[in-house]
């Protein structure tokens, strides 16, 4: 088993080893996108103050998946590099430490939702029922979150042997679920109490955990090139450091994503609440042109960790290159889709007149960013395939908070239309840097990378 999975990590074409790796995790990530998109669609059924108050609550959401995927970006990376240099103990290792690490990570979360709902919410708004029905919100999706640690942290090991299979299965049975119990516990369907935006967040959750109860049967009744087993486990400090040196960039990257948000949210109350609902809805439809490709990055991410650690410089470097195209053609795509039907896209969510007003001009400035963003994510997933995080989160830090939340507060002065501006300047000068960090990084590490 182990020989065929390293021949097909090391020896299969790559451009056909991308496909067969991404296909699946970009089809589960459509999936992924379209319930995110559902979830908010029959939100906004409610009214714009529940799709307001969802708004508010997405940057806790997006912390949360932030340490989720983060840790599981460092797994991923830690078990594909050990594979690539024959270590499968430690691979093996490295996969039963994410198990524990999920636990620590809900734990985290649990106790927020319970102690500090309050507090964040009261931070942003004044309005009493976007508040109630936000805090609702967050206390569910926060407390119950373990389903979607535990789940991650296995679909990123697994997708480090090679199988995107399994990956593939979990993502859907998530999203489905979600999408079915949405409007049955929203509206009161079937019998149901009608529970409003509580009923969205019970429908998240039971959907996480019915993925995580499916990918804990995969991980431990199935055969895998890594084996998850607490017998005689140890928990090694190496070895989370280990995980940590790639995944707490990654955390830092995507939560810096949740910094963002709440900062822009700051500046866009200023405007109405409309202007934020705008762009919690943005985030929902961009995630339509995002998720694939960063369902390519999982393909494309232990390919890369896999050649490096063998020493393989042209596959390593052709993974890149094919990543870099299909992400650019990706991202082609969803900015001509947002030039051209705007309107269409914001009528999905119920839209005021006043969220057309501010909505269609976001759309067509913010969508100029996606082609930059695709190289920009191509070179942060070769950053953290070879173990080198902090290049990745040096260029998150730039995108983020050193050019778009003050770029947007500046714009603002002028109006609300050129706060949207901030999204393409901000995507430009970090792809530029991408460039001159890739160009060090090749010369020091990979120019002379060969099996020894």
């Amino acid at each position: 088993m182990e020989r065929v999975q390293e021949n097909k990590m090391g020896s299969m074409p790559v451009l056909k080893l991308i496909f067969s790796m991404s296909i699946p995790a970009m089809f589960s990530m459509l999936i992924q996108s379209l319930y995110n998109v559902v979830d908010s669609i029959f939100v906004a059924q409610i009214g714009e103050e529940a799709l307001t108050a969802v708004s508010l609550a997405f940057p806790v959401q997006m912390l949360l998946i932030a340490v989720a995927v983060g840790t599981g970006v460092g797994i991923n990376s830690l078990v594909s590099r050990r594979l690539g240099e024959k270590q499968q103990e430690e691979a093996n290792h490295a996969a039963t430490h994410g198990i524990v690490l999920a636990v620590a990570s809900w734990v985290l979360f649990a106790l927020f939702g319970i102690f500090f709902t309050e507090l964040f919410f009261h931070n942003f708004t004044e309005n009493p029922t976007v508040s109630q029905m936000g805090i609702i919100y967050t206390k569910i999706v926060t407390i119950c979150s373990f389903g979607v640690f535990i789940e991650v942290n296995i679909e990123k090991t697994l997708q480090a042997t090679g199988n995107m299979i399994y990956p593939m299965i979990f993502q859907l049975i998530g999203a489905v679920t979600n999408i079915i119990l949405d409007p049955i516990m929203i509206f009161g369907l079937l019998g149901f109490p009608a529970m409003g935006v509580a009923g969205a967040a019970l429908a998240t959750v039971l959907g996480q955990i019915f993925s995580m109860l499916f990918s804990i049967y995969i991980a431990f009744a199935k055969s895998h090139q890594v084996h998850i087993s607490f017998k005689n486990f140890k928990l090694r400090m190496k070895t989370i450091k280990d995980i940590y040196s790639v995944g707490f960039p990654a955390i830092i990257m995507q939560a810096i994503g949740s910094v963002l948000i709440v900062g822009l949210n700051k500046i866009l109350i200023s405007f109405s609440e409309a202007a934020v609902a705008v762009l919690g809805v943005y985030y929902k439809l961009q995630s339509f042109i995002f998720m694939p490709v960063f369902g390519l990055t999982q393909g494309v991410m232990p390919i890369m960790g896999y050649n490096y650690g063998a020493k393989n410089k042209k596959r390593l470097m052709q993974a890149l290159k094919y990543g870099c195209i299909i992400a650019a053609c990706i991202m082609l795509l969803g900015t001509i889709l947002f030039l051209l039907f705007p309107k269409a896209l914001l009528m999905m969510f119920n839209a005021s007149p006043a969220m057309l007003d501010a909505g269609i001009p976001a759309l067509r400035i913010i969508c100029t960013c996606f082609v930059p963003a695709a190289f920009g994510i191509l070179f942060s997933t070769l950053f953290q395939a070879v173990g080198m995080g902090g290049k990745s989160l040096l260029i998150s830090v730039l995108r983020q908070l050193v050019v778009i939340l003050p770029c947007a507060y500046l714009f603002s002065r002028i109006g609300l239309n050129y706060t949207w501006l901030a999204f393409p300047t901000a995507e430009i000068v970090s792809f530029l840097a991408s460039l001159l960090i890739f160009y060090f990084l090749y010369q020091k590490h990979l120019k002379n990378l060969t099996r020894e």
